[in-house]
């Protein structure tokens, strides 16, 4: 396994009553960015939270923040994302009218661009954006929820990924149900960037270096 795996805590699956508390906790495990799954009840059966948490945390940590946004409507928050302390905004494809334009925005707020592809959802839909954007996100479950079980099927569509981004600087980064035993198989296929809820925030804080570890392969 590549030593250079990312390994992006989803704080989706922390306790929301130590938020600040469990960040500092997986930093020092050795987490290498934060993931924050922002879900407006409407594009995902669920909600959690938006820019005013992340400005708090933010005050806190000086972690890479990743932002992940599950809504109807990603190009209304880009501006309150990046004002909230984000260094890269992830938004659906399928939650977007204008993908192109969406990109364009994230990119003149000088964060890092991403597009998230639900399961259902072809990698050859980014195709011509693939000179605008800094990360691939492939969702191995339905977004919305954590704790969900890896669909192995997409597998195939992370080697279809991998091979669509070439040598280009982009991430490839995979989220849902990634484990000690999932992991092996996203980076096999080509994924260098993991996300990792409650494989991680479900043990004590002492064990989130060893599960860091464990699914980083090393």
């Amino acid at each position: 396994m590549s030593i250079s795996t990312i390994i992006a805590p989803s704080i989706l699956a922390a306790n929301f009553g130590e938020l600040a508390a469990e960040i500092k906790q997986v930093e020092i495990a050795g987490a290498d960015w934060i993931h924050l799954d922002v879900m407006d009840g409407k594009f995902v059966p669920n909600l959690s939270f938006g820019a005013p948490v992340i400005a708090s945390l933010r005050k806190n940590s000086s972690s890479y923040f990743d932002a992940h946004l599950m809504v109807e409507n990603p190009d209304k928050l880009i501006t309150d994302m990046k004002q909230a302390g984000c260094d890269g905004i992830t938004v659906h494809f399928e939650s977007c009218t204008h993908l192109d334009r969406t990109i364009s925005a994230i990119n003149e707020h000088d964060c890092r661009a991403g597009v998230a592809l639900n399961p259902h959802t072809s990698v050859e839909n980014l195709t011509h954006i693939l000179d605008k954007i800094g990360l691939i996100l492939v969702m191995t479950v339905n977004p919305g929820f954590g704790g969900q079980q890896f669909i192995a099927s997409i597998v195939n569509k992370i080697e279809q990924a991998r091979g669509l981004i070439g040598d280009r600087p982009i991430q490839l980064q995979v989220d849902g149900g990634i484990t000690e035993q999932t992991a092996p198989l996203a980076i096999a296929a080509g994924a260098n960037n993991l996300v990792a809820g409650s494989a991680i925030f479900e043990a004590d804080a002492d064990q989130y270096a060893s599960r860091i570890k464990a699914i980083r392969g090393k």
